[in-house]
């Protein structure tokens, strides 16, 4: 365990003497437990001076954990490292209790279902050279509220019915800018949290492409990272209308194909 000692010696600037102590006591025991993490199993697998209330007061404690990810991290990844991305994911712990914070139902890949849990939405430098991936930001999610269900208003019919709408475009509708979108809850979250990222990575890294899963395969997923200043890399849903671009000769009339 002296290397993890080693490992942690970047972050004793940053703590104070008895949080330093405690972070090197539960590394090591997290390194070596078996079974599920919990406080109970983190304490019995400590040497001495990792009790129960210890690790209760260590989590207690308010810890800026992005400097403290960062400032591990930081000495791995240089500007030469070579391609550096950022890629984010949404990911769900099963978790049940009356003390847990933030349970709702989300969504597993790993079950293909919604579960009772707790999620959290995880921003990480990947080295492509590498292949390793680097945790920095993690945010949990908190769960939707429940939906009020409204009672059913009977409405009478009307007398005659509208006219149809004719085929072609309205008269007198605009076109319009598909660069205003309106962005959902995850990808203002994400939004926010990589505006963290590239604060805090500040001149030592520039990374140019942001990774997400099909979940951010749309325009307005697009107009999210362009406004932060990446690039993004996901996956097309298997509906999305797509076309070769037209290389033909414009014949000199009507509009020209796209």
């Amino acid at each position: 365990m002296s290397k993890i000692t080693t490992v942690l010696l970047c972050l004793q600037p940053l703590l104070s003497a008895s949080l330093f102590r405690q972070l090197t006591i539960i590394s090591e025991a997290l390194l070596m437990m078996q079974g599920r993490v919990t406080m109970s199993g983190i304490s019995r697998w400590t040497r001495r001076g990792g009790s129960y209330r210890t690790i209760q007061r260590f989590f207690l404690s308010k810890l800026n954990w992005e400097t403290l990810h960062w400032t591990l991290i930081k000495p791995r990844l240089t500007a030469s490292s070579g391609v550096i991305l950022i890629a984010g994911d949404a990911t769900t712990v099963t978790k049940s209790g009356q003390q847990t914070f933030g349970p709702g139902r989300f969504f597993s890949s790993i079950y293909a279902r919604a579960v009772p849990g707790i999620a959290f939405q995880t921003l990480s430098l990947i080295d492509v050279n590498q292949r390793r991936s680097w945790p920095v930001l993690l945010e949990q999610i908190a769960p939707k509220p429940p939906a009020l269900k409204k009672k059913p208003v009977k409405q009478k019919s009307p007398a005659g019915q509208p006219p149809q709408r004719g085929r072609g475009r309205p008269k007198g509708s605009k076109n319009k800018n598909q660069r205003n979108v309106k962005l959902n809850d995850e990808m203002t979250r994400v939004k926010a949290m990589l505006r963290r990222l590239l604060t805090l990575l500040g001149d030592t890294l520039e990374p140019v492409y942001f990774v997400y899963d099909g979940a951010f395969g749309n325009n307005a997923a697009v107009q999210m990272t362009r406004s932060v200043g990446l690039h993004l890399i996901s996956r097309l849903r298997n509906n999305s209308a797509l076309h070769f671009e037209w290389e033909g000769v414009y014949a000199g009339r009507g509009c020209r194909p796209k």
